[in-house]
């Protein structure tokens, strides 16, 4: 079947349930490695699981910056698809490994520069900052893996090749994961490197993961003189994605400075939500990639009914899916944090914490959802204000004024913040997409 027969002409329903499962099979591993890190590092004691929480953030930024890139390069491509300009798509896949260089450049130096000021934004504590440091750095210098594979990943969805990405996902999983106990406790010969060697397996990962897509996403990069225009365009159409990644991070950022007030405890009892909502987003995150490359084709195509079609279904399964996370982070809160630490206190904060973060996981489907819905049908402008809303005006303004009354009420903060989110994206839909065409 060719892209033009699937993308234009497939049942929608049908359509997101063959490309989402390689997508969701892919990103659970990833979960898994990242939940798998988070344990070896939580039984050698809570500094390391403390400079896991804060460093989360500077990580999330990173890939903010390569997925964003990516997705700006997988949007092109397919509207140049569906308007029949094959020759023109591939120009925007030539641009993929300079704009991933210089990116990685870039994160290297900053990382290496400012990684031990980053770290005494959030702790006194000598250790914890050592630990921030090591991990932070060895991220950052060693995150061209993370790059390319980002950008490569993107140029072959944009033929609707979920196969390879998937593949490539679960080769960098498993090399973490199996890398991870033998360079933390130094088993088998291997040296005991503790928090630096959860960071060694990390990139070690991201490495093979970029092995894997080189070989069919790799192009001969796009003569200099077309640069410019193309790099332009990929980060205009990139910049909503990335918007909405760097303002997860410095909303992140914003809560960490909120709860470090309070407690280390509270710090790492977010980041742990954070840990497990990489699990529980799974299906979510692979409506959002599949979602980019079919909608942008369609509404190249013009076939503005089939758009609509599409952010339905999608939405509606995007609720199915979080469902269950509401059910478990209602029910058993407790559990799924003793998986990571024995610490009385992250528990009691954690759980306490978790049914109110549960509560947000339905309104969170159509938050997230509909960024990346204007972003594929070429309104950045209303994808980033979009985000804006929710990570700046709402967020952290709104995390500051709960914790006024109280640590117990700052939880408060994510319901209230998705739900508003959610009222703001419908009347966008409705004003903008509905009314347009």
């Amino acid at each position: 079947m060719t892209t033009s027969e699937l993308f234009g002409q497939e049942k929608v329903s049908r359509l997101l349930f063959r490309l989402a499962p390689p997508v969701m099979f892919a990103q659970l591993i990833q979960a898994l490695y990242n939940i798998v890190d988070s344990f070896f590092i939580g039984r050698s004691g809570l500094t390391g699981l403390t400079a896991l929480s804060i460093i989360y953030p500077f990580q999330l930024l990173m890939i903010a910056l390569a997925v964003g890139t990516g997705v700006g390069i997988n949007t092109a491509m397919a509207m140049k698809m569906g308007r029949g300009r094959k020759e023109e798509s591939e120009k925007f896949a030539q641009i993929a490994l300079p704009l991933a260089f210089f990116l990685w450049l870039l994160c290297a130096i900053l990382g290496f520069l400012f990684m031990p000021s980053y770290a005494r934004l959030f702790t006194d504590s000598t250790g914890v900052i050592s630990e921030v440091i090591t991990y932070g750095r060895i991220c950052c210098i060693f995150s061209f893996g993370l790059f390319f594979e980002s950008v490569w990943t993107k140029v072959i969805q944009s033929y609707g090749n979920m196969r390879r990405p998937m593949i490539a996902q679960i080769v960098g999983a498993v090399v973490n994961i199996i890398l991870d106990p033998f360079l933390i406790f130094g088993l088998c010969g291997f040296p005991n490197l503790g928090i630096a060697g959860a960071a060694i397996s990390t990139v070690a990962g991201q490495i093979a993961a970029a092995l894997v897509v080189m070989p069919e996403g790799f192009r001969k990069p796009l003569p200099p003189k077309f640069f410019p225009a193309y790099a332009f365009l990929v980060f205009k159409l990139g910049l909503p994605n990335m918007l909405m990644q760097a303002a997860y991070t410095f909303y992140i950022l914003g809560l960490n400075l909120i709860l470090e007030g309070f407690s280390d405890a509270a710090v790492t009892a977010l980041g742990l939500y954070y840990k497990w909502q990489t699990f529980f987003f799974i299906p979510l995150g692979a409506m959002q990639t599949c979602v980019v490359p079919i909608l942008s084709f369609n509404y190249g195509a013009e076939n503005f009914e089939r758009c609509r079609r599409i952010v339905r279904d999608s939405l509606i399964f995007g609720l199915l899916f979080m469902a269950f996370g509401t059910f478990c982070f209602e029910l058993i809160p407790g559990p799924m944090l003793r998986v990571f630490t024995v610490d009385e206190d992250v528990i009691r904060i954690g759980s306490w914490g978790f049914h109110f973060i549960g509560v947000s996981f339905l309104p969170m489907v159509t938050s997230l959802m509909f960024p990346v819905v204007f972003q594929s049908l070429s309104l950045p402008v209303r994808s980033s204000l979009l985000t804006i809303i929710r990570t700046v005006i709402l967020f952290v303004p709104l995390g500051w004024i709960f914790s006024r009354f109280g640590l117990e009420y700052f939880w408060l903060t994510f319901p209230v913040t998705e739900s508003l989110t959610t009222l703001a994206g419908f009347f966008m839909y409705r004003r903008i997409f509905l009314r347009k065409h």
